[in-house]
């Protein structure tokens, strides 16, 4: 009677969605997502000359509370680092949480909102946040054509944290790629030593 008890219980668990399949699925099918984009991003880089050693690639599909910014391997088709990132509050209280899971997108001046599509990563500059750097990001799409004009640049925010703290989000700010010192850090190395222009792509 016990071991009939036992498998209606492991039956029970299996039915429910407790076990791990449905997770490893999930990872399965983010890991196909990425290998798509990556691959998309290694053709455009060699049409454009740009960088063919790593690109970033920053997936807002992803809840904010989970990694989602990927310094991308083109030689190893593989993430070489993965990190928590920010995104833009639009009309909501900037440093909330509202749109942790559904980020709103803008291309419209003031509109604090993140800009989807691919940019130029170039000139390295200050930044008031984080490890005091950041790159101005150019837009290379209709979709975030005027990121100069909005000051659009990627940089680290010591209130975004280096691990996941889902299901909670991460700050929100004005419309910036905001990833973690730690990321940062490793990802600024890289770029300064980048003979060519970087991608980083924001997608959704």
């Amino acid at each position: 009677m016990k071991k009939y008890i036992l498998l209606l219980f492991l039956f029970c668990l299996c039915t429910s969605g407790l076990f791990a399949p449905a997770k490893a699925d999930e990872s399965a099918d983010q890991a196909a997502r990425m290998k798509n984009k990556a691959a998309e991003a290694l053709a455009f880089c060699k049409k454009n000359n740009y960088n063919t050693d790593f690109c970033v690639l920053i997936d807002m599909k992803i809840h904010s509370g989970k990694k989602r910014a990927y310094l991308w391997n083109f030689k190893s088709d593989s993430v070489l680092l993965k990190g928590m990132c920010s995104h833009g509050c639009g009309q909501n209280p900037w440093s909330g949480t509202s749109t942790k899971e559904k980020p709103e997108f803008s291309n419209v001046p003031d509109s604090h909102c993140s800009s989807l599509g691919k940019y130029k990563v170039s000139k390295r500059g200050t930044s008031a946040w984080g490890i005091k750097v950041n790159y101005l990001l150019i837009g290379l799409e209709a979709t975030n054509s005027n990121a100069v004009k909005r000051e659009i640049v990627l940089h680290s925010w010591e209130d975004v944290p280096a691990y996941e703290v889902y299901p909670s989000g991460v700050p929100e700010g004005w419309g910036c790629p905001a990833v973690s010192n730690a990321f940062m850090t490793v990802l600024d190395e890289k770029l300064k030593a980048s003979q060519k222009p970087v991608l980083l792509w924001i997608f959704n």
